[in-house]
């Protein structure tokens, strides 16, 4: 299925929670009939006190405000700061909720990891950011790493779309018919110059969206592909489409994180990259704080930001959202922005840095990528859809 670029859109990149809150709550504030967010992460800390109090607000002056939440990544929201923003008068979903939380079974791992904001349909949010303060990470001094994007234009048909389907697919999952919505798109008047496209990864009909979309932008690369990702694992067939682009000259560079979040992710993703650098395809591992990005710009006029990491269980398993850009500007500022990471808190590995490892490091990092490999096998695979 071809990706479909709307024109007329405005588009504004936010970096980091920073730029991202302020204009994610003044929106908010500003709502005079529709707030609707989705969130993998709602964090009991100072920022997510101040997304609660705006959502409460609105509901308070009769904004109709809907709030949907990751039943995994969310737990604790939805233990304790769900029944006041019910009190309050939010409309909040869980999806998938925990019920048991130490099984193994594959549907644990079917989370919704969209990051998703509209408000009154005029102006809607696409981002990899959670509803938790930047320097919510332990052990880190410099904020954490992470974009969004500002959308207004005929595109917020496309996102209006998506949320409206899947909020009244989990009223209905939840047994909630009072909380159910007409799914009914209006389309803002175009505002603006840029094209985009919003795409989804689910387990229905778009079940490779978002990583087709990366491999025919890689495909069509002559001159620079680079990649931010938090978590890092692509498949055989991703692998491949970097090494080929590198191989007819195209310039591939990945900036990955360096700190140790997932242990098993990280080592698992070590262990490809001596074919990567063998390949000619630059690493540079951010050290100065958390990168939790989902980007990626290539050659001057493509750009994606979103939710999706490159690595099994996004790409495979969740529930994703990404916005892809086709526009000179706002890539060449993303680009801008990861390339001043990669000048002030990267270091970028030498070709054969891999084999000065000791045999047990390397079988460490050969047992992660096995374990890895056998739990997407065991756990993703299965004929339920979410």
């Amino acid at each position: 299925m071809a990706t479909e670029f709307v024109g007329g859109n405005r588009l504004t990149l936010l970096s980091n929670g920073s730029e991202y809150f302020p204009a994610l709550i003044a929106a908010i504030d500003a709502a005079r009939r529709e707030v609707h967010l989705e969130t993998y992460l709602f964090a009991d800390d100072a920022t997510g006190q101040a997304v609660a109090d705006a959502l409460s607000r609105a509901a308070a002056r009769g904004v109709r405000t809907r709030l949907l939440i990751d039943g995994f990544g969310a737990r604790n929201c939805a233990e304790q700061r769900l029944p006041l923003l019910l009190a309050a008068g939010v409309q909040a979903l869980v999806y998938r909720p925990e019920i048991a939380r130490f099984s193994l079974h594959r549907q644990r791992l079917r989370r919704l990891h969209r990051k998703l904001a509209l408000i009154d349909g005029t102006i809607g949010f696409v981002g990899g950011i959670n509803i938790i303060d930047d320097m919510n990470t332990p052990r880190q001094t410099p904020p954490r790493i992470d974009y969004a994007a500002r959308i207004e234009g005929p595109l917020l048909a496309s996102v209006e779309h998506a949320m409206r389907r899947l909020w009244n697919l989990v009223a209905f999952a939840s047994l909630n018919s009072a909380f159910r919505i007409a799914t009914n798109r209006s389309t803002p008047a175009p505002c603006g110059s840029q094209r985009a496209a919003f795409i989804v990864r689910d387990n229905l009909r778009h079940r490779h969206a978002i990583e087709s979309a990366y491999l025919e932008a890689i495909a069509n690369a002559r001159e620079d592909i680079l990649i931010a990702s938090a978590y890092f694992l692509p498949g055989r067939r991703f692998r491949h489409a970097l090494r080929d682009a590198a191989a007819r000259g195209v310039r591939v560079r990945l900036l990955l994180q360096a700190r140790v979040e997932f242990p098993l992710l990280h080592y698992a993703t070590q262990a490809l990259y001596a074919q990567l650098l063998a390949a000619g395809i630059g690493i540079h591992l951010y050290e100065r704080s958390f990168l939790h990005a989902k980007v990626a710009v290539i050659d001057d006029n493509w750009a994606t930001v979103g939710s999706s990491n490159i690595d099994p269980f996004s790409l495979l398993l969740a529930r994703e959202g990404n916005l892809l850009v086709e526009d000179g500007a706002f890539a060449g500022e993303l680009r801008q922005s990861l390339l001043n990471l990669i000048s002030d808190g990267a270091r970028e590995l030498p070709p054969g840095s891999r084999r000065q490892l000791s045999w047990p490091a390397r079988l460490l990092r050969r047992i992660a990528y096995a374990l890895i490999s056998l739990a997407i096998g065991l756990l993703g695979s299965g004929r339920r859809r979410s």
